[in-house]
């Protein structure tokens, strides 16, 4: 498959690279700044920033390439729009708050523990170059436990992703925590989403978790 990579020279970019030519693809980096021009590509896959996806998106749906969107940060009228857009051009796109299984797993063992333990708050750690705050993954998380988690967003250096959901009830806690050590944990998750992608229906699919119980 031919895929193009958006952030290619990034920190999540240089792994993915380097795994997609492992799993016998052929990768065509395009750089924050470059022309997107992807005609002729399979795929796209991005992990760029907030500022850079939506406009990298917009182009590839006019240029009907599917996308992996890793980059999180968009408003919801940019969401919306890409996927009535991607609808009208037939083009499948996914998108997930976190490629990591781990972080998958972690967000239904929370939505299935507020059943039972209602008081629960979030913290979230990430390094100090994430530009949302809170993070993509904190916020689905929050909402599949039924809205009103209190969020706790830490940046700091030395962090990659890491995230805490603690629950408390009378004389107890419980803590469920997923940590990134290593941005090669997305990888995974990125190429079981573009092995399904082509299969998908044209607008956005949402989360991982859908493409693992498929």
């Amino acid at each position: 498959m031919r895929v193009a990579l958006f952030g290619y020279r990034g920190k999540v970019g240089q792994a993915l690279a380097a795994a997609l030519v492992v799993a016998g693809h052929d990768v065509v980096g395009v750089e924050l700044g470059d022309p997107v021009e992807v005609r002729g590509c399979d795929a796209a896959i991005d992990f760029t920033q907030p500022a850079a996806v939506y406009g990298n998106v917009l182009a590839c749906i006019e240029q009907g390439v599917p996308v992996v969107i890793g980059t999180t940060g968009m408003t919801e009228a940019q969401v919306t729009e890409l996927d009535e857009r991607a609808r009208a051009a037939g083009v499948p796109l996914f998108i997930a708050a976190n490629f990591a299984i781990g972080a998958v797993l972690m967000m239904r063992f929370a939505a299935e523990a507020v059943r039972y333990m209602p008081r629960a708050e979030i913290i979230e750690l990430h390094h100090d170059t994430k530009l949302d705050a809170p993070s993509g993954t904190a916020r689905v998380t929050a909402e599949r436990m039924g809205g009103g988690i209190p969020i706790h967003s830490v940046r700091l250096p030395g962090l990659v992703a890491n995230q805490e959901v603690i629950l408390g009830a009378q004389g107890q806690t419980l803590t469920i925590r997923h940590d990134t050590t290593s941005r090669d944990a997305f990888v995974p998750g990125v190429l079981l989403a573009l092995g399904q992608l082509a299969a998908l229906p044209p607008g956005l699919t949402h989360g991982l978790d859908t493409l693992l119980d498929a």
